[in-house]
């Protein structure tokens, strides 16, 4: 049985889904991931060798070297792609379940940021806890589209 993968942006403009065995999950700390990405690092997952579609929408493109160019959605800016002449990533974040893909492999770390390997170290708060200090949060309604595929984007109340 094929397992089949779905994501999209934030926004909800872009989706698409894979189908196939997905075996390629990795980190990149090199400064032009890190750009990329507004981030650390990149976690990124190879979809070679699996069949590939986007359901939704069109990314844009930005070419970041010679040899690879970058997409993201125009509309909320989250990174899509690193395309590559050896083929595609797709943004762990960018699919509905990122937990399925744990990175295997780093690349780049002569770009890696030395604290990023203590982060596990560091206090964890929940969302909630932080209520006291930004009441909004309590009233914080999502805009970002669901983990799961809708037949349209954004629902009408949103529109």
């Amino acid at each position: 049985m094929t397992k089949t993968y779905t994501g999209g942006c934030q926004c909800g403009a872009i989706r698409f889904r894979v189908s196939g065995k997905i075996k390629d999950s990795s980190i990149c700390h090199c400064r032009m991931c890190q750009k990329a990405f507004g981030a650390y690092y990149a976690p990124l997952v190879s979809v070679r060798g699996a069949d590939f579609e986007w359901t939704r929408g069109e990314r844009k493109r930005f070419r970041s070297s010679n040899f690879v160019e970058r997409g993201f959605c125009g509309d909320c800016g989250t990174p899509l792609t690193y395309e590559a002449p050896d083929g595609m990533a797709i943004a762990a974040g960018a699919f509905d379940d990122p937990s399925a893909f744990p990175p295997m492999v780093q690349f780049g770390i002569e770009g890696k940021i030395d604290f990023v390997d203590h982060l596990h170290e560091l206090p964890g708060h929940r969302t909630e806890e932080d209520a006291q200090a930004a009441p909004f949060l309590l009233e914080l309604v999502s805009h970002q589209h669901p983990d799961h595929e809708t037949r349209a984007w954004p629902p009408k109340e949103l529109r």
